[in-house]
């Protein structure tokens, strides 16, 4: 059993779920945060009133699954992101579990 993290911009909740649903990794959560690039940003956001939204729209997905699951996955970004042509990559990782119930 793996941890898997996957985080988006908000715009590729689609995308995420056609490549959770072709990796067959059917059960899983999603959270709304708020993404950040520039550290100057999160300053400007701890603020009492910041003149400026805080950070970007975005997603984390996150599945407790089997490493064949994973690997899928794995591809599935790493081709989604050959194609993209912006510079919001889709980003995941997996943390591995030693014990769970």
């Amino acid at each position: 059993m793996k941890l898997l993290i996957v985080t988006s911009v908000a715009e590729f909740q689609k995308d995420i779920l056609n490549i959770f649903k072709m990796a067959k990794i059917e059960a899983f959560s999603r959270s709304e945060i708020d993404g950040y690039k520039n550290p100057n940003k999160i300053i400007a956001t701890l603020s009492w009133f910041p003149g400026e939204k805080g950070g970007t729209e975005s997603l984390m997905f996150f599945s407790f699954t089997e490493k064949e699951k994973i690997d899928l996955l794995f591809k599935l970004v790493t081709d989604f992101n050959e194609k993209m042509e912006t510079n919001n990559p889709i980003r995941a990782v997996v943390i591995n579990i030693e014990n769970h119930i």
